[in-house]
């Protein structure tokens, strides 16, 4: 297992996330606005520290970089375990990661709109996640065993 591997899928994973997001946001009403939350995140941890908020294009430069980060990392799981089932358990990280994206805000003390207005925001929310999962574990899968 080449942990490099995994961790270019986790990449690959997050950054189709991160595009569909940010297309699908522009035109669609009730696309997920998962930029929103992370910058209300942001906000709230670095007020917690008493840090001076940055200003809004700032906010936007680092909640995106924070998001491809993170799941990057989160991601890169689907090619630590079994490369075999790099695909299904990226899936799954996805349709976790999804669920948790709409689950977990209001518990968190953030504002739950941006991944659960509309039951189309919700569903779009998990999917995409998944998507980016998906993304992450077939990355995976051909980087441990590339076609000939």
């Amino acid at each position: 297992m080449k942990y490099s591997s995994a961790l270019l899928g986790g990449l690959a994973g997050a950054t189709a996330l991160t595009i569909l997001h940010e297309t699908v946001r522009k035109v669609n009403e009730d696309a997920p606005r998962m930029d929103l939350l992370g910058k209300e995140a942001i906000t709230k941890s670095l007020k917690c520290v008493h840090v001076a908020i940055p200003n809004e294009d700032n906010l936007f430069k680092i909640n995106m970089a924070c998001d491809i980060i993170s799941n990057s990392l989160y991601y890169s799981f689907a090619g630590v375990c079994d490369e075999k089932q790099s695909v299904l358990t990226g899936a799954l990280l996805g349709v976790t990661a999804g669920i948790g994206a709409v689950a977990l805000p209001k518990p968190m003390g953030l504002d739950d709109a941006p991944s659960n207005r509309t039951t189309q925001t919700k569903l779009m929310t998990i999917g995409w996640y998944t998507f980016g999962g998906l993304i992450a574990g077939i990355t995976c899968k051909l980087l441990h065993n590339p076609p000939k």
